[in-house]
């Protein structure tokens, strides 16, 4: 819940669908970042003024992860098979939720998602093993 008027990252659960079916976690999240992509354009008037454009452009983020089991790694070994079964890969999407610190929810969903594993881990000793997934999406809508 939200602490003194500000929302947390506990406040926000993230659910994948994608072409394999819906997946709300592939083991211990622990962290999600997004970013708006824009064309960004420059038009100079003749008199010196210069115009800024900011085209949307897609999202953009990353989804972190402490390793608690093989789905992750399975996932993306399932996907690489299929590709080279020649199976296509259709995008899926995000949704993400968002309990706002007045006890509304608002929801907004990335469409056209595709993602990579960047990051599979380091085994280091005693340390956990952190894992990182990349995202791109076409679009983002508020969906409640």
């Amino acid at each position: 819940m939200p602490v003194n008027g500000y929302t947390v990252g506990r406040d926000i659960t993230v659910t994948i669908v994608n072409s394999l079916g819906a997946i709300s976690s592939f083991a211990v999240r622990t962290g999600f970042s997004k970013r708006q992509e824009t064309n960004d354009i420059k038009v100079k008037r003749a008199d010196g003024t210069v115009d800024h454009l900011q085209i949307p452009d897609g999202w953009s983020g990353t989804l972190d992860y402490e390793r608690n089991g093989s789905a992750l790694d399975d996932y993306f070994a399932d996907l690489e098979t299929a590709y080279y079964g020649g199976v296509n890969i259709g995008s899926g999407s995000i949704v993400e939720t968002i309990t706002e610190p007045d006890g509304s929810v608002s929801q907004y969903t990335y469409t056209g998602v595709q993602m990579k594993l960047s990051d599979g881990g380091s085994q280091t000793g005693d340390n956990t093993i952190k894992m990182k997934l990349d995202w791109v999406a076409s679009r983002r809508k508020k969906t409640a």
